[in-house]
């Protein structure tokens, strides 16, 4: 029996045994023919991201194309770390942390982005971290773009993690650049500069 999980303005998640499966809405004020074609394409396009992202790290791997609208993958059972991650005691908050950078810094590595980098796309299992939902995510990610993955997971702490969130990002960033430091130097560098146009608009 189909359980619904999530609801969003883009899909609904439903959880069915131990499979999830993302339904892509239509849209009435699009035309049909259009709106299918929009469907399809996005719908094929984070399938891909999801294989080439599980093959590289702690990523459910979806189900070949069986649905122009439906992806199927594995269900996660553990922590969402938007609800769990308060909850730790300061050391397992930065041993946790320190992975979420690791896993991200992979996906960087590769091009990956995630495009909604909050720990509400998080999920902690038996001692792995596991980033889900890459529903805006996209390929070939430069600077720019990774600068703000890190930028919207660093207001992601602020918001659900604000007491400890200046630590939980410091051990983001030891495990982000564990992966490759030269490259983490110019992401960080990418980050402070669009933090710096933020403050200017403001």
């Amino acid at each position: 029996m189909k359980k619904i999980i999530s609801s969003g303005a883009e899909a609904v998640i439903y959880l069915e045994g131990d499979q999830v499966i993302k339904t892509r809405l239509s849209k009435g004020y699009r035309i049909k023919e259009i709106d299918s074609k929009i469907i399809k394409r996005r719908t094929k396009a984070e399938i891909k991201i999801l294989k080439k992202a599980s093959e590289l790290t702690n990523v459910p791997k979806p189900e070949e194309l069986k649905s122009e609208n439906e992806i199927f993958i594995p269900y996660i059972e553990g922590d969402k770390l938007s609800e769990k991650l308060n909850s730790y005691v300061e050391e397992r908050q930065k041993e946790v942390m320190e992975k979420v950078g690791k896993e991200i810094g992979k996906l960087h590595e590769a091009g990956i982005i995630h495009g909604d980098l909050t720990t509400s796309n998080m999920i902690l299992k038996e001692n792995e971290v596991y980033i889900i939902d890459f529903g805006l995510g996209s390929l070939n990610g430069k600077y720019e773009q990774k600068g703000v993955d890190v930028h919207l997971l660093k207001q992601a702490l602020e918001a659900k993690h604000f007491e400890s969130c200046k630590k939980l990002f410091s051990w983001f960033k030891f495990g982000y650049g564990s992966i490759d430091k030269s490259e983490a130097k110019k992401v960080f560098e990418r980050l402070e500069e669009i933090e710096r146009r933020g403050r200017y608009r403001h």
